[in-house]
């Protein structure tokens, strides 16, 4: 991710009151932090919402099966309808490039899916949590840890979300100043104040959060206090673009951060100490550890990705095919499949068996391919646009059909819950922002069970 990406971004829509905003008069998040939220003129802009915003309730699936949009948007009292909004977003949103014309180049690529499969249907939306954005190329700060539990971004928070209890907590504050309360090598003492949380990862108790000057913020959820704090770099260009927590063949606990810098650096979890850095030409929007833990898939300011030797660092095979800069990588739990996400709007499989071409090319409707995850059993793989559209596709038919899930507002991340019951989507809007489930389909319910 360039510097010049970060300063530039792009132009967000939302909805003012009861009729929705003019699309020429946009708000522009270009780099700017959403968390900052003191300034008069954001505190005037928040004033202007809560009127309209008490309004707007929860929704349920018995709710949303009786007619009420999943978002609560009042269509009816509106002056323009849904079908007519979502025809001016797919023609006026813009889609960012680092390659003009990307989006348009690789159309000619895409395989042809059929709409209209079902597997997760709506659950509910809850705006207790409301989950914002950092970085407009960054959107890795939902994840879910169960199917009832989920931690995201809130501005300055990172807040524990639970369905079933419909509570929410808030974690850790970055806000203030956040240092660390164990004493490790490396640990730096005096933390930091006012994190920008860039990206961020939780699995099983323990939570990473990556910041916009390189800092990385640990800590164990069953554990009081923040563990862990360091800089991976003192590099002018430093934000963490992604963080991997992991188990290596031992079992023990690591995790792999991708910088700005250029650099892929793996950490032991348990001294907390860096164990490997690997430097390339551009700099790493994303990586991911293959299941078996050998090869490491790497992509980022560069039309080409990168296979890559985990233990070496060295290049294994470059992927070719895409027209822009990638920043979401995947691998299938089969260890031969994997994916990669471009803002050329595409997502691409690729098959390490054969890496002369991707197998599958997937098209978006709108913009970049910015999130994509695979379930645990290997069944489906959502990608994820930058707003309005989570893409579903039935992995193990060939992903000949897809399910469209079809909301409003700019996507901060997407994550399957382990066991594959429950699907999560972060939504940022200034009135709709918001946290989305949809559960798995499944021919019975545990209740129905009881009667067989």
């Amino acid at each position: 991710m360039s510097i010049e990406g970060a300063e530039e971004g792009l132009d967000y829509y939302a909805f003012d009151d009861f009729e929705m905003a003019d699309m020429d008069d946009d708000i522009d998040f270009r780099g700017r932090v959403l968390g900052d939220s003191d300034t008069d003129e954001e505190d005037e802009d928040d004033d202007d919402h809560n009127r309209f915003d008490k309004k707007i309730t929860d929704t349920s699936a018995a709710e949303a099966k009786k007619g009420k949009d999943i978002q609560g948007i009042p269509w009816d009292i509106l002056s323009v309808s849904r079908d007519k909004y979502r025809q001016t977003r797919l023609e006026q949103y813009k889609n960012y490039e680092n390659i003009p014309q990307s989006g348009d180049d690789s159309q000619k690529d895409c395989k042809h899916t059929w709409k209209g499969g079902n597997y997760y249907e709506f659950w509910q939306n809850t705006r207790s949590v409301k989950s914002t954005i950092l970085h407009f190329q960054l959107r890795n700060l939902v994840w879910s840890t169960s199917k009832h539990d989920v931690y995201l971004m809130s501005h300055y928070s990172i807040i524990h979300w639970s369905s079933l209890s419909c509570k929410r907590t808030e974690v850790l504050n970055v806000s203030g100043h956040v240092a660390p309360s164990e004493k490790h090598p490396g640990n730096l003492q005096e933390g930091f104040t006012q994190t920008q949380v860039s990206t961020l990862s939780v699995r099983d108790n323990l939570l990473i959060a990556g910041g916009f000057q390189g800092e990385l913020i640990c800590k164990f959820l069953d554990r009081p206090g923040v563990s862990f704090c360091a800089r991976t770099t003192y590099d002018d260009n430093a934000i963490t673009n992604a963080v991997e927590i992991y188990n290596c063949s031992s079992g023990a606990l690591r995790f792999m951060a991708s910088n700005n810098d250029s650099g892929v650096r793996d950490f032991d979890l348990e001294t907390f100490q860096q164990l490997k850095c690997f430097c390339y030409p551009w700099p790493v929007n994303h990586s991911s550890l293959s299941p078996d833990g050998k090869r490491i898939l790497i992509v980022g300011d560069n039309l080409d990705g990168l296979l890559v030797d985990s233990q070496t660092g060295k290049t294994i095979e470059s992927l070719r095919g895409h027209k822009d800069f990638s920043f979401a990588t995947a691998w299938h739990p089969d260890g031969c499949l994997f994916a990669t996400g471009n803002q050329d709007k595409t997502c691409r499989v690729w098959d390490s068996r054969n890496l002369s071409k991707s197998v599958h090319v997937l098209k978006g409707n709108m913009g970049a391919i910015r999130s994509i995850r695979f379930t645990s059993d290997g069944q489906f793989m959502a990608m994820a646009e930058p707003a309005d559209f989570v893409h579903v596709y039935d992995v193990k038919n060939g992903y000949e059909k897809e399910q469209e899930i079809d909301f409003f507002g700019e996507i901060s991340g997407v994550s399957f819950s382990p066991d594959t019951e429950s699907l999560f989507i972060g939504v940022w809007d200034r009135t709709y922002g918001s946290l989305l489930q949809y559960n798995r389909c499944r021919n019975h319910t545990y209740l129905d069970s009881i009667f067989f």
